[in-house]
């Protein structure tokens, strides 16, 4: 009985192969790859990988205080550094430029972060565009009771705010640099004195909400001025009703 060819540990080939030395690539293991070639880009890449994790951070964030994992001080510090951030690398052009928008940034990387899309959408923390209260019972009980730790002078700032902001309609101030941040510090100073949701109080955040989707120097058309104004005079009085 003949025995059976030894199996070889390998494919056999029909011809011998002879490497050619000259046609080998040298690669040193060891040199790092450049994904720039200039600085200018590297600052680019730099910018928009600092994106990627702003956005990733701010979610896991956003899940950490919807599980009450965090506490809502550390929340809106944290909440609002992330969004200070965003909106200051957005600042340069070029950025902007490459970065188009969230939604077309979160498309061309894969991104599932509903929960940082609309933070970033709002463009406040949301203990802030959302203040939660533990009082419950009577309505009119909630009310003294939310502003009972109210100071004189953080009632008196709400009101100057208010104030400030209104003033800033009639000078004709109707671009988003001008009127976003008034707009935001109004919404913080209210949060300070009451958190009871009075009349006109959600017109404040849908504003808010408005005037972060426009560009730096877009400016409000007149009947949108308008209906502004009239907005954030109901608020203002909705305010004032709470301080009764």
């Amino acid at each position: 009985m003949t025995a059976s060819p030894r199996q070889l540990p390998y494919a056999p080939t029909p011809y011998s192969y002879l490497p050619n030395s000259s046609l080998t690539a040298t690669i040193n293991l060891d040199e790092e790859v450049k994904l720039s070639a200039t600085a200018a880009e590297r600052d680019i890449h730099d910018s928009l990988a600092e994106i990627y994790s702003i956005i990733i951070t701010l979610d896991g964030l956003e899940k950490a205080y919807i599980r009450d994992s965090i506490p809502e001080s550390e929340y809106t510090d944290l909440c609002s550094r992330l969004l200070n951030q965003y909106k200051s690398i957005l600042k340069d052009e070029t950025i902007t430029r490459i970065f188009v928008d969230l939604e077309t940034f979160k498309k061309e990387w894969d991104m599932e972060c509903p929960r940082a899309t609309e933070r970033l959408r709002v463009n406040l923390p949301a203990t802030i565009a959302e203040p939660s209260t533990t009082h419950a019972g009577n309505p009119s009980n909630n009310t003294s009771q939310s502003r009972s730790s109210a100071t004189g002078s953080q009632i008196l700032l709400a009101t100057e705010n208010f104030i400030t902001f209104l003033d800033a309609l009639r000078l004709n101030m109707l671009s988003k640099d001008s009127l976003h941040p008034l707009l935001s510090e109004v919404i913080q100073s209210v949060n300070q004195v009451t958190t009871i949701d009075f009349d006109n109080r959600g017109k404040i955040i849908s504003w808010l909400i408005r005037l972060n989707g426009m560009k730096a120097t877009e400016e409000l058309g007149e009947e949108e001025a308008r209906q502004l104004a009239f907005d954030m005079e109901g608020a203002y009085a909705g305010f004032k009703a709470t301080l009764n």
